[in-house]
């Protein structure tokens, strides 16, 4: 078997080099040295300069943020509240009009506005994606907010104040993109105005309920929600806490902690979780799901509910906020007002918020909850029907936010969200938040205490990018950057594929690349602000995620001074220098561009050109004949030099052009590929560069024309010697069809030389084999023939029990990549099979050889994996997540005079108005219009060459069925030589390893958060202040149970009319 391997071996070098031409390559660039200069990356001086870059594009946004909160807070001190503002005195461009044409209910409920709303041209703005006016703001407000109340007629006076220093802030910073001021009366007033983009079913976007606006709205917090689960609380008041509580954890960000319990006799965590966890998207779904398992029995017991809260709140051994303490209460109601709990852990400093929530319609007298929330610095709501829920379960913001705006000046600090997706089309943004405050007196002396909202302005990841090295740090090269709970902001893996709207994107840098100590250990440096540089040797995946490379890298990291982002630069060290091109000879030029003319490609080989941003006039397109075309008539008007162009690149391109044409010269045209059965031979370069030769090879080439994110590219330059590629087979699609010869084997590996001691690898170079040829001339090479037309001869000397060609319906003979998937076979039945993960082929064999430790194997999780949703489990027509009564109950007379039925008929009232609510789930109501698929997690498993690396002979036993297997890696290949006894029995087809995606729910959250990754909180807190004001601490249902509004709706009903807006909720709130 060595023996065999030698000749696989020395054929597979003996074709590289004479077809390849990595060593002619190298000669052809020391020969040209005088075109280009070798130019180093100095990783500290790079990730400073580029930190620094970031910077003063952050700190631009900042200034246009603080001239806009401090332009609110005199613009509303200045405002006159009116008492008898009307509709028709206000003018605004109302955002959802448009869309509001088209929808009979929401027409039906504005029937007899008076609101003036403006009718806008817009013209297409390529910076947002989206067609603008910069002469105006646009408004957006929720969909349950009647826009003629008083409070919204008010805020929308003073608040179109802003639309001239909206437009200011662009003048002075042309790239600023939305600019956005949230109010805490949930209307929404951003420019440039734009039409809202309003969703299939009823949308229920409220910016209060956005990420960015509860991030700078209140300081982080400790929160444990408790839940009355006693034998009193019915079917339908269950469902409304269940819920509500949904909807509370959707008011959490990832700075958040929270926990969350049920009670009646005694008290126990509704999950796994026994202690405060962090608010993050996997953890929150953990609690959803739990709290929809909650069965109500048992009696009330608040002091069980309340003691638990106050021990999870004490708890100092965990990670937590340590900051804005508060313990939340839904029940249907109760007379204890267990004073002595308070005693013990609260009192007298109150450092413990209490809300309360009574939930439902019922008789209780809600004195102790009331009291409850005013003697603990908190506030008292009810929940009386589904349509107080999202309102109530928000407004508890507006107290936190007093300590913020009783501390002034202090407290307004800009502080940066986690990434996102923009509700207006920019895409992945982050936003620079800052809070506004009312600065007007309740009284003599006395400050008020309101938040009026929040100022936002949008900045695009791509704006981002655009700052940082796009071509010099090579293929593997690249930037990062984490904020402080160690989600990255800038990462090559950072591919959401779906995003939810209302989730922020959080991809920790642990799970955008491969885990291991060597980037905790950054991972936590980087959080804490420090600055270090270190060499680790890691595991990489390949770009086409089905190859795992062991490979060395540099990392280097800086903080991004004023901001809680850190910067990181990855190099390879064979990317510690780089070429520039310096064409400066324009007739050289001239000769080189000649051959990227379509006219050449038929002597010369086609060319790909990488779709790079060379000028800026240049047309994008994905089809690469197309792009092709588009630069040659740019080039045609403009030259390399010209300043729309991006000189470094185009120099590149060209000189590359040129150097792979002279490879084509000296090395390919005069070779018969035939002769060793290859399809093609091909070039790619840093410079953006593919060239494949004959021509005819490049209708059946699929590489991506961009090498940096090519497969076969980036592998090559992080593996030596000769990498071997199959092509692509999903198990459960058709074999391969081996008809015309189109199917090959790339086998590519990279060009490296050194000048003046300094070491590059600025291109690869490979074959392309037919792999039926290839798979026949195997036999021959792993046989005991010296040649493919020498006849077969057996005799005492030959050996024929062990030869792959004779024996083949004895033996197994194949050829298997590092990753686990067949290369080659003498089987031609398996032939169709080439580029199938080994396993699907021989279970048992691969098996054994992973047993063996000729393979490890590394599983993963991708958080960015977007799934086809799941069917609703109940297509019934029943509203979903409503108590619906049995027929028991229905002719049951005491039931319609019960709470229950009171409560589900204002319920379906409520539903007259909002038909969607109960037939759409409000992520996908609210989310983007593609509600095709959703986010999930996916789990990967990779295989890659074990320890073992000689020459191993091993035996499969399955009793009377064993078989014996020889294996040897191929030295300067990525290639396993196995040589095995068919199996003789289906005995040994016991187990078999899996290499393809899974659907998964990622790993066990309960055994996580026993070890929770670091992370640091913001460095800020405001939850309290002495002067304080907490007397307005509770009050009554957004929709109060009053008997003259459901009459009015059931008559109404009856006579065919629609619902008038006093089914909206109004605000309270009077600025």
């Amino acid at each position: 078997m060595q023996h065999w391997a030698r000749r696989l071996e020395q054929e597979i070098d003996g074709v590289m080099r004479i077809f390849g031409g990595a060593q002619q390559l190298r000669e052809i660039y020391r020969d040209n040295r005088n075109l280009f200069a070798v130019q180093e990356n100095e990783p500290r001086a790079l990730v400073e300069k580029v930190a620094g870059d970031i910077e003063g594009l952050l700190a631009r946004k900042v200034q246009a943020l603080k001239r806009l909160a401090d332009a609110a807070e005199t613009f509303q001190k200045a405002h006159r509240w009116q008492d008898n503002i009307k509709e028709e005195d206000i003018v605004y461009y109302d955002a959802k009009a448009d869309a509001e044409l088209d929808d009979p209910e929401v027409e039906d409920l504005e029937r007899g506005s008076k609101v003036s709303t403006l009718k806008l041209d817009f013209v297409e703005d390529a910076n947002f994606k989206n067609k603008v006016n910069y002469s105006y703001t646009a408004v957006q407000i929720p969909t349950d907010i009647y826009k003629g109340s008083t409070v919204i007629l008010n805020e929308l006076n003073w608040t179109e104040a802003l639309e001239s220093v909206f437009a200011e802030n662009r003048r002075r910073d042309p790239t600023l993109l939305w600019q956005v001021f949230g109010s805490a009366t949930g209307v929404t007033r951003y420019y440039p105005a734009t039409p809202w983009r309003a969703p299939k079913k009823i949308d229920l976007y409220d910016v209060r309920r956005r990420p960015w606006y509860i991030q700078g709205a209140s300081s982080p917090k400790d929160m444990v929600i408790i839940v009355d689960v006693s034998g009193s609380v019915s079917g339908l008041t269950l469902k409304l806490m269940k819920t509500s509580v949904c909807e509370m954890l959707d008011t959490l960000s990832d700075d958040d902690y929270v926990n969350v319990a049920s009670f009646n006799e005694k008290a126990q965590p509704v999950s796994c979780f026994t202690h405060l966890v962090q608010a993050n998207v996997r953890n929150k779904k953990v609690f959803k799901e739990a709290v929809q398992g909650m069965v109500a029995k048992g009696t009330t017991g608040y002091k069980a509910g309340f003691e638990y809260a106050f021990d999870q709140l004490q708890n100092s051994n965990i990670s937590r906020a340590n900051c804005n303490k508060m313990i939340m209460m839904f029940t249907d109601g109760g007379e204890d007002r267990v004073q002595d709990v308070f005693e013990k852990y609260n009192w007298p400093n109150r450092t413990v918020r209490v809300f309360t929530f009574s939930v439902g319609q019922h008789n209780y007298d809600v004195t102790p909850l009331q009291w409850m929330a005013c003697a603990n610095k908190g506030y008292y709501f009810e929940i009386p029907s589904i349509g107080a829920i999202r309102i109530n379960t928000q407004e508890y913001l507006d107290v936190l936010g007093r300590p913020m705006v009783l501390a002034g000046k202090e407290a307004k600090q800009v502080q940066w969200t986690n990434v996102y997706e923009d509700a207006l089309g920019l895409g992945l943004v982050v936003t620079g938040t800052l809070p506004v405050f009312n600065l007007t007196q309740d009284g003599p002396g006395e400050k008020n205490q309101l938040i009026l909202g929040v100022m936002g302005i949008d900045v695009a990841l791509n704006d981002i990018k655009r700052l940082t090295p796009n071509y010099t740090l090579g293929a593997n090269g690249y930037v990062f950057a984490i904020d402080l709970n160690g989600y990255v902001l800038l990462h090559p893996n950072l591919r959401p594929q779906t995003t939810n709207f209302r989730e922020p994107v959080t991809l920790d840098f642990l799970d955008a690349e491969l885990e291991d100590e060597n980037k905790e250990e950054i991972r936590r440096s980087m959080i804490d602000g420090s600055r270090g540089h270190r060499q680790i040797r890691t595991l990489v995946k390949s770009l086409d995620e089905r190859y795992i490379d062991e490979v060395m890298r540099n990392y280097t990291w800086v903080p991004i001074r004023s901001t809680n982002y850190s910067l990181g630069l990855v190099l390879p060290p064979y990317s510690t220098f780089y070429l520039q091109a310096n064409l400066s000879d324009q007739i050289l030029q001239v000769k080189y561009f000649e051959f990227l003319l379509p006219s050449s490609f038929e002597s010369e080989g086609h060319v790909f050109i990488a779709p790079r941003e060379y000028c800026k006039d240049l047309n994008a397109s994905d089809n690469n004949t197309e792009f092709l075309k588009n630069f040659i008539e740019l080039m045609e008007k403009v030259t390399p030099d010209s300043k729309q162009c991006n000189n470094f690149l185009l120099h590149n391109l060209i000189l590359d052009t040129g150097i792979t044409q002279q490879l084509v010269e000296r090395v390919w045209r005069d070779q018969d590929l035939n002769t060793y059965s290859l399809l093609a031979v091909f070039a790619a370069t840093d410079g953006g560069i593919t060239r494949v030769f004959p021509n005819k090879a490049a209708e059946d080439w699929t590489e991506n024309p961009e090498p940096f994110n090519a497969s076969f590219y980036r592998r090559s330059l992080d593996n030596r010697g000769y990498v071997f590629r199959p092509p692509h087979q999903e198990a459960l699609l058709r074999p391969l069809e081996l008809e015309n010869d189109t199917v090959g084997i790339l086998v590519s590996t990279a060009v490296e030389f050194s000048l003046g001691g300094r070491t590059l690898r600025p291109a690869v170079v490979g074959v392309k084999l037919d792999l039926e040829a290839w798979a026949e001339k195997f036999k021959v090479l792993a046989s005991n023939r010296t040649h493919q037309d020498q006849p077969q001869k057996c005799g005492p000397s030959t050996h024929c029990e062990m030869d792959c060609e004779v024996n083949n319906e004895d033996l197994l003979c194949v050829l298997i990549d590092d990753g686990g998937f067949l290369v080659l076979s003498n089987q031609n039945h398996q032939w169709d099979q080439v580029g199938r993960f080994f396993s699907e082929v021989d279970a048992n064999l691969m098996l054994a050889l992973y047993n063996n430790s000729f393979y490890a194997r590394k599983e993963s999780f991708d958080y960015q994996a977007a799934c086809a949703p799941q069917p609703p489990g109940n297509l019934g027509a029943a509203p979903r997540g409503v108590f619906v009564p049995t027929v028991a109950d229905l002719l049951n007379l005491a039931w319609w005079s019960s709470a229950a039925a009171w409560s589900l008929f204002q319920q379906l009232l409520y539903g007259l108005v909002y038909h969607s609510w109960f037939q759409a789930d409000p992520a996908e109501a609210e989310g983007s219009p593609e509600a095709r698929e959703s986010s999930c997690v996916v789990k990967q498993t990779q295989y890659y060459f074990g320890p073992v690396n000689a020459s191993y002979n091993a035996i499969i036993d399955c009793g009377n069925c064993s078989r014996l297997f020889h294996a040897q890696r191929l030295s300067n290949t990525n290639l396993l030589f196995v040589v095995a006894e068919k199996p003789l029995c289906s005995q040994c087809e016991a187990g078999r390893l899996l290499q393809k995606e899974t659907h998964s729910d990622g790993p066990e959250q309960c055994e996580l958060v026993q070890r929770p990754r670091y992370r640091r909180g913001p460095h800020i807190c405001f939850d309290y202040n002495a002067t304080e004001d907490t007397s307005d601490c509770g009050r009554g249902a957004s929709f109060p149970p009053s008997l003259g509004v459901l009459v009015s709706l059931q008559l109404l009903l009856l006579l065919g009319l629609p619902p008038g807006p006093q089914a909206l909720h109004v605000p309270a709130r009077r600025l």
